[in-house]
């Protein structure tokens, strides 16, 4: 298998080249449909009061040395063998959480909409197709601001897609996208990311909500510091039964982010941050035997974590 080099791996992620269908993405074979169409009928289950849906966005495609830059190829060939990806590519799927509390109804992030992959973009049709109207969502947080989590926010018009939602954004990761010196920080092929980032978060911030790690989104939903991914990552935990944590992106994959703990994921801002976290929130799973729901795990992304020798595993269930 070919390893992309670092500067393939900067156009393949940059929105422009998704955009345009650069040659290296053009050239990347898509999977079947049968998981988004199998989203139809969301995934639920009751976490003590809660009533959690999971909504699937679709899927991506990406190089899979994406997914670590240190593991080798053939570690990555048998990954994908175990994932189910046979074309030599990484197809993450996007499990986006919808909770029901009380009189709230929460959704995690907003998934790409039409601007990122054109495997993605399909919380929408989902939602539908379970019945449930754009107006009647009441809050919405974001896990972080990368196009696969935030840029479903806007439409074409410019108007928001959930129209009356409350927005809870990370303090930090607000202040980091927002910073009037970002794109002297970033590579310019992550410019895009700044931009559309931008654009959302302005397009919210009149009903936008800062929270940091330990701040209820509602009583029995409640923020988790998880920086590394991005600067201001956060994740959350459901209170019922054993609880739930909602990683976003703090875990990428349920087999390396697991058994391989300390290998960096390729789209960490800062990887050593990220793997401490990560380590932090699987020990936390583990002691407190709560479930697990992973953005990217394999459709619906819910599960338990054990540990296993001196590193984890991810159980489905």
């Amino acid at each position: 298998m070919t390893r992309i080099t670092e500067d393939q791996y900067r156009r393949l992620v940059s929105r422009r080249s998704v955009l345009k269908g650069s040659a290296a993405l053009a050239a990347l074979p898509l999977l079947s449909w049968t998981e988004i169409a199998r989203a139809a009928e969301p995934h639920r289950f009751m976490q003590g009061d809660a009533d959690v849906s999971v909504i699937s966005d679709g899927e991506l495609t990406l190089p899979l040395n994406v997914l670590s830059p240190d593991a080798t190829p053939e570690q990555l060939a048998e990954i994908a063998k175990t994932m189910g990806w046979t074309d030599g590519s990484a197809h993450p799927s996007t499990n986006i959480p919808l909770i029901r509390m009380g009189s709230d109804l929460i959704l995690v992030d907003t998934g790409s909409g039409n601007r990122f992959a054109p495997t993605a973009g399909k919380l929408s049709e989902n939602l539908a197709a379970a019945g449930v109207e754009p107006g009647a969502i009441t809050r919405v947080v974001f896990t972080h601001a990368h196009p696969d989590h935030v840029w479903g926010t806007v439409l074409d018009d410019g108007t928001l897609r959930f129209p009356n939602a409350t927005y809870h954004v990370g303090a930090t990761e607000h202040a980091f996208w927002t910073d009037p010196d970002i794109f002297s920080k970033l590579p310019e092929n992550f410019h895009d990311f700044a931009r559309g980032a931008q654009r959302d978060l302005a397009a919210v911030k009149d009903r936008m909500v800062l929270v940091k790690g330990g701040d209820d989104i509602v009583t029995g939903l409640s923020a988790i510091d998880t920086p590394g991914h991005t600067p201001g990552h956060i994740s959350l935990a459901l209170a019922g039964g054993d609880g739930l944590i909602i990683t976003g992106d703090a875990l990428s994959n349920q087999i390396i982010s697991f058994e391989h703990p300390g290998w960096k994921f390729g789209f960490d801002a800062i990887p050593y941050l990220a793997i401490a976290n990560r380590r932090r929130l699987i020990d936390r799973m583990v002691a407190d035997k709560s479930a697990v729901l992973g953005y990217h795990f394999a459709y619906p992304g819910v599960g338990m974590a054990e540990a296993s020798g001196d590193a984890f595993r991810y159980v489905a269930g």
